[in-house]
């Protein structure tokens, strides 16, 4: 790893480039999330930042720890209820920023009412994640850790190295270069992705195709767009391992008929991809679909906030939609389910089409 000054430079410059990205100014209140406390350094570093902009940082502890204990000791209707201090938070503030520790999960409870009570959970976090969307102006942060590292059997200063550098991108030159792949896809009516066991179409018509280069996500590094609430059509498989909401999944293969999921199965996972599924209304529907587009990320971490941005990966979200795609479909679920085209996958190489027109070729752009 490198050496502690040098990392700590580190984390100051991803602190300038996500207190940026926001646009944190004098004046304002900046409330900020960390769900791991050993990843404190990167929060110190931001809110000196804030405090350097004349603006007011104040920090909550979420440690992803404590969901594990609630899960472990409440009840379902206890882990609905919505977290009246975080909400308070996103209420009061102009800028909302979540420092999120890559936290390897526990053996999960076994029992028949976990997947349940784990939907419950998650349904009150996405209250939370609906008024930050709808309160503030908001970025992530998914923080690297050794622990992460370790659990994965990543090199560490791979895991890392390609963190920093996935957020320190020349973000103007980026949005420009990603801006005609934004374009075609503005003027596509079906994208498809195909590959081994996997043949899905979605329809974009009349949706609005948005590049997200270093805003709201770090590392960023995307163009992303909102389906039809009924234009998803066929069967997609995930077969590389993630970790979602403190659980593990793996092989996981959803088929949708008129823009919902029919069909759900899985080699590890199963019962609580059913149990989200099941969140709300709009939980099986396709609220967001997006396209990889970082160019200094390659390794496959099994953390979706990383693995999304991968050059090579395609990534569809289940649930709430984003506004500024022109999304309508509504829920209190986000999920981001990220599939590896690139060819040594476990799913093996796959590609994209825009109108029958390859943009994606065997995990390669040729756009």
């Amino acid at each position: 790893m490198a050496e502690p000054g040098t990392m700590a430079e580190r984390w100051r410059e991803v602190a300038r480039v996500v207190a940026d990205g926001v646009a944190v100014t004098e004046g304002e209140i900046v409330g900020i999330f960390l769900t791991d406390h050993e990843s404190f350094a990167a929060v110190e570093a931001f809110a000196a930042e804030v405090y350097r902009r004349g603006a007011h940082p104040h920090v909550i502890l979420t440690d992803e720890r404590l969901d594990r204990v609630a899960l472990e000791l409440s009840d379902a209707a206890s882990l609905a209820r919505v977290p009246v201090i975080e909400a308070e938070s996103m209420r009061l503030s102009d800028v909302h920023v979540s420092f999120r520790g890559m936290v390897p999960p526990d053996r999960l409870d076994e029992s028949d009412a976990f997947p349940a009570k784990l939907a419950a959970q998650r349904k009150a976090k996405g209250v939370i994640s609906g008024l930050r969307w709808q309160e503030t102006r908001w970025a992530i942060v998914r923080v690297p850790t050794l622990a992460w590292a370790r659990y994965r059997g990543i090199d560490p200063d791979v895991l890392f190295d390609e963190f920093f550098a996935g957020c320190t991108l020349d973000w103007q030159h980026e949005r420009e270069a990603w801006k005609e792949l934004a374009d075609r896809l503005n003027r596509t009516e079906v994208v498809r992705i195909v590959a081994p066991d996997t043949d899905l179409s979605l329809r974009v018509g009349g949706r609005t195709a948005v590049v997200f280069a270093g805003e709201a996500n770090w590392p960023d590094g995307e163009v992303a767009t909102a389906p039809l609430d009924h234009g998803v059509d066929g069967y997609i498989t995930f077969a590389d391992a993630f970790t979602f909401a403190s659980a593990t999944f793996s092989g996981l293969r959803l088929e949708f008929r008129d823009g919902a999921v029919v069909s759900v199965s899985a080699a590890e996972g199963e019962e609580v991809a059913r149990a989200l599924l099941d969140t709300d209304d709009g939980s099986r529907r396709v609220g967001e679909l997006g396209i990889g587009l970082n160019p200094s990320m390659s390794r496959w971490t099994g953390d979706l906030l990383l693995d999304e941005k991968i050059l090579g990966t395609v990534h569809i979200a289940l649930g709430r939609a984003y506004p500024e795609c022109g999304g309508t479909n509504r829920s209190s679920l986000h999920w981001d389910i990220v599939k590896d085209l690139r060819p040594g996958s476990a799913g093996g190489a796959g590609s994209i089409y825009f109108d029958g027109e390859p943009v994606i070729l065997d995990g390669s752009p040729v756009w």
